[in-house]
């Protein structure tokens, strides 16, 4: 019986929730950027435009568009990606959602570049050796396919400029030598306390007891090559805008 109270009470409550945000307010949009530029920028960007997270200045949500949606998954989080739950009462995150929807009134910025061009100097700079873009491509680097949902101008430009800025854990750098002396590079990917699997530069995965390594070292840097003295500024602006225009089909922005 009290399982039973307990479940009809909770269904109870989810059906009291609303589905409209009821706080948007000035005041709720000021304290709801607050909250977000304080637990959420260091993903999305000080103002949503977008970093390691998605874009959320341009109004599109791809989990769900509704106010109730943006509620659950700023709440919940979203299984299957890096987006975890806060830990706030309904009306702090009502808050977050109204500054959110606040954004879509000016958009994100639009880069300045040419994108065709910018497509046939991603090409012509060897590009696809480590990056996949709709199935054409290496796996070695991140895949760009969407990176223009997810990335902002600014931040593409950093990358390409100083990729050591923001390496995420996946691309951090592992060499290591066997007991052979045969020495490896590459990227972790899975290791525990005794074990290590990782695939090397060659796109070849390995794996080791860590007790049979004689050198173990992982360095938080990125293995792409910085951009900044081999691209002019207008060769930048293009590459740039080639990226920011790699969404999912539909997506025109």
């Amino acid at each position: 019986m009290r399982f039973q109270f307990l479940f009809l009470l909770c269904g109870v409550l989810a059906a009291q929730e609303p589905t409209v945000n009821p706080r948007t307010s000035a005041a709720d949009i000021a304290a709801g950027a607050k909250t977000f530029r304080s637990h959420c920028s260091a993903c999305h960007g000080l103002n949503g435009e977008g970093g390691r997270g998605p874009n959320l200045a341009g109004g599109h949500f791809y989990h769900g568009n509704s106010d109730s949606d943006l509620l659950r998954n700023i709440g919940e989080g979203i299984p299957g990606t890096d987006m975890p739950g806060l830990f706030y009462s309904p009306d702090r995150i009502w808050q977050i959602v109204a500054y959110i929807r606040s954004l879509h009134s000016s958009g994100p910025a639009q880069p300045a570049g040419d994108a065709v061009r910018g497509e046939s100097l991603f090409r012509s700079k060897g590009c696809f050796q480590c990056h996949r873009i709709g199935g054409e491509g290496a796996r070695l680097g991140p895949d760009l396919t969407v990176i223009g949902l997810s990335r902002s101008p600014d931040y593409l430009r950093r990358s390409m400029i100083d990729p050591n800025a923001d390496v995420p854990q996946r691309y951090w750098v592992l060499t290591c030598t066997d007991g052979t002396g045969a020495r490896y590079e590459g990227f972790i990917m899975n290791q525990d306390t005794y074990t290590v699997d990782f695939i090397d530069m060659q796109g070849e995965l390995h794996a080791f007891m860590k007790s049979d390594l004689k050198e173990y070292r992982v360095q938080k840097v990125s293995k792409m090559p910085s951009f900044k003295d081999t691209l002019s500024a207008a060769e930048l602006d293009d590459l740039v805008a080639y990226l920011y225009s790699l969404r999912p089909k539909g997506d025109s922005r």
